[in-house]
C-alpha cells in the first residue's frame, strides 16, 4: 500500500526457491524521500532473515531507495548518483 509494506515470505521468497537461488537481496521504495528504515522496516527485515534461514535461502540485504538516495539496512547510508 502507499503507507505500509505489506509483504508475506512466501510470495518473496517462491521465486527463489523456483530458481534455485540460495541468497536474495530486497528492495522496496520509500516515496518521501527519506530513506531512513522504519521499524516496521526492519521489523520485517527480520522476520524474513528467520524465513530465509529456514528455507536455507540467506537474506543478503534490505535495500530502501528514494529518487536521490538509497540505505541498507546491514550498512551505512549511502548516496548514489542521479542522472536527470
Amino acid at each position: 500500500s502507499l503507507t505500509a509494506s505489506i509483504i508475506h515470505p512466501r510470495e518473496l521468497f517462491q521465486p527463489a526457491i523456483e530458481h534455485g537461488a540460495v541468497a536474495i537481496v530486497i528492495a522496496h521504495n520509500h516515496p518521501s524521500g527519506d530513506s531512513k528504515p522504519t521499524e516496521d522496516d526492519r521489523t520485517i527485515t527480520k522476520q524474513l532473515q528467520d524465513a530465509g534461514s529456514i528455507l536455507g535461502i540467506e537474506l543478503l540485504d534490505h535495500l530502501i531507495i528514494t529518487s536521490n538516495s538509497y540505505e541498507s539496512i546491514h550498512n551505512k547510508r549511502n548516496k548514489c548518483q542521479t542522472t536527470d
